[in-house]
């Protein structure tokens, strides 16, 4: 029987401890230009009293905000003060292991979807939804040091819910690769995303642009790469080999390194590498802080089942290679001197190989979590002394309830990815999920489904004018504005507002509301709001008077090529290079009325010159 996950439990909560610093410390600093009473979106307007009671209120639109009102404060300040409780909170935990405590994370989990319910489009992100999730299996993987007086340091239900992060992980990869292919993106199809994905993200970092200049061929591999570790590779979660599992790891772990390379998403690929650590073993987190002994494997000959361990292990890794080449078409080109390869099958057959697949992946899930919840009723078993042994036995239930609970309902999200699937499930997991789905419990994923910017990366540049002749660009402090500046590193911190901006450029204007109230508040020259696009006032040009006249031009950008230097194009040094505006059907024009309305920029088509509003 393998030893309980301890090493491996204290890594898992130590990160997500760091990951809610990073999320709490992050947002802190942008709520009152996002949600303060003058802010972009205020916060104020989500929580409208009702009539109902507080307990109605909470169990309809679960955030402690609610108790603002009682305790005189209102929703700006309560939002900051739960950050800065949440900041303190997970720093201790992160700090102190006796304060990585379930009743902790249950306090952080709390703080953050009391956040999370009035973040509006700001908090929409899928590594926030993720944060909630992991956050909350947390709660079932920690301890009760708080209660007990100090808790021994395994309990035997520990793999039990340990497990369920390790089916977290697997939920969020699986989908992510999955979503790339029934999205029919092109890109994905024709294995060339990555030709377009480093200089389209949403904030690249300066590695981002040498990883542009790889050659085509190798982009394509790294496709090929990206697929195998998201769509097979997962599967090996629950494989029975412990080799098996830590290739799996590293795997994973390779892929999330290399995004934090090249791109600034937060703490997300940070938290996906603690989720990871559900794959590692007591005794190879030992061995790698230098506190296990290393196991005697030099008897020879080899026992029957070491021997069809590894006649396993390698017919995996053979069959991940056949795979490979059989599906991606990859062959080398010997007179190109390059490795070649293509997507070898349609459409119809992947969809066709997904409905097959998906319950079947669901069942061998269900047998992993079986064998855990039987192994932890033997630990149970184990324990020594009537009294600890029912006690054990008692939590060992409560636990396990909890976790096959847990697992049933997040088959709903997690089968989103084929909807045939979706439909088999018992009705009453789907009455499940919609009874907790507003606490964010469990959650559908799937990163990267299409690629944006195939034709050159749009991006919204704001102007002002006092004129309306003459125009002074407003530089944003992360996202790609001003051509002579490098591309900048910025995780763990999430600039959201950044984040916005890259998505109004990827549609019509009328997608995004929000870009008008922003707008708006620049030109009445709201402090708060000015900070999410420049702290440092000296480099906001209307920090002495706000502008009379704002406009929004929808350009285009580049990466340069390694070929070019500063004589081909001066103000782009390993950066970004724009092209003259796009303008789809002419500038659009708001009137000004006597009676303040809502703006409506068409920023997204073109350009829009925007007169200076008084609020009313």
């Amino acid at each position: 029987m393998a030893e309980p996950p301890r090493r491996a439990r204290a890594l898992f909560l130590a990160g997500v401890a760091a990951a809610y610093l990073a999320a709490f410390t992050s947002l802190y600093v942008q709520v009152p230009g996002l949600y303060g009473r003058d802010g972009i979106l205020p916060a104020r307007r989500v929580l409208r009293l009702s009539g109902k009671g507080l307990w109605e209120q909470l169990r309809d639109f679960p955030t402690l905000l609610w108790l603002g009102p009682s305790l005189g404060l209102d929703t700006e300040l309560g939002m900051e003060l739960l950050c800065l409780l949440g900041v303190l909170c997970s720093f201790g935990a992160l700090l102190l292991e006796p304060l990585r405590d379930s009743l902790v994370f249950a306090l952080l989990w709390v703080l953050y979807l009391s956040l999370y319910q009035v973040g509006q489009v700001f908090l929409y992100f899928q590594w926030d939804s993720l944060l909630l999730e992991a956050g909350f299996l947390a709660v079932l993987v920690a301890p009760l040091h708080l209660l007990s007086g100090g808790a021994p340091a395994w309990r035997p239900h520990d793999g039990v819910t340990f497990w369920l992060v390790r089916w977290l992980l697997f939920r969020l990869m699986f989908a992510s690769g999955v979503v790339k292919l029934t999205s029919r993106c092109p890109t994905w199809w024709g294995l060339t995303a990555l030709t377009y994905h480093y200089e389209t993200q949403c904030i690249p970092t300066p590695a981002a642009w040498f990883a542009h200049q790889l050659p085509v061929w190798f982009q394509k591999l790294s496709v090929v790469a990206t697929y195998v570790i998201e769509v097979a590779v997962p599967v090996l979660f629950f494989a029975p080999i412990r080799r098996l599992r830590l290739f799996a790891f590293y795997s994973q772990v390779l892929l999330q390194v290399l995004i934090i390379l090249t791109g600034n998403y937060n703490f997300f690929n940070m938290l996906t590498i603690v989720l990871a650590s559900s794959l590692l073993d007591e005794e190879h987190v030992g061995r790698s802080t230098g506190r296990s002994k290393r196991r005697n494997t030099g008897s020879w000959p080899p026992s029957l089942g070491s021997f069809l361990s590894v006649l396993l292990e390698l017919s995996t890794y053979s069959l991940l290679l056949y795979w490979s080449i059989q599906y991606f078409g990859m062959e080398i080109n010997w007179e190109k001197r390059l490795l070649e390869s293509k997507v070898a099958f349609t459409y119809h057959e992947f969809t066709t190989w997904l409905r097959v697949v998906t319950l079947p992946l669901v069942g061998l899930a269900f047998l992993s979590l079986s064998w855990e919840i039987l192994a932890a009723m033997y630990r149970c078993a184990c324990v020594r002394g009537c009294f600890w042994k029912l006690w054990a036995t008692l939590q060992w239930v409560i636990f396990a309830t909890a976790a096959v609970g847990v697992f049933a309902i997040s088959l709903v999200p997690f089968t989103y990815i084929e909807q045939e699937s979706n439909g088999q499930l018992w009705p009453g997991i789907h009455q499940a999920f919609g009874a907790v789905q507003r606490l964010q419990l469990v959650n559908s994923y799937g990163l990267f489904r299409r690629m944006t910017g195939v034709g050159g990366r749009p991006e919204v540049v704001l102007e002002g004018s006092y004129d309306g002749q003459s125009w002074t660009e407003i530089e944003f402090m992360y996202k790609p504005g001003n051509v002579s500046r490098a591309p900048p590193v910025v995780a763990p911190h999430q600039p959201r507002l950044d984040w916005q901006m890259w998505f109004a450029a990827l549609g019509h204007h009328s997608s995004s509301p929000w870009f008008s109230s922003f707008v708006h508040r620049l030109l009445q020259g709201q402090e708060d709001v000015i900070r999410l696009v420049q702290v440092d006032g000296s480099r906001y040009p209307f920090s002495a008077r706000p502008p009379v006249y704002i406009r929004a031009q929808l350009y285009k950008y580049w990466f340069t090529s390694s070929a070019e230097g500063s004589s081909s194009a001066p103000r782009a040094l390993p950066g970004s290079v724009r092209s003259p505006p796009r303008l789809c059907g002419g500038p659009g024009r708001v009137l000004s009325s006597p009676t303040p309305q809502p703006l409506v920029v068409a920023a997204a088509v073109g350009a829009g010159v925007l007169p200076r509003c008084v609020p009313g």
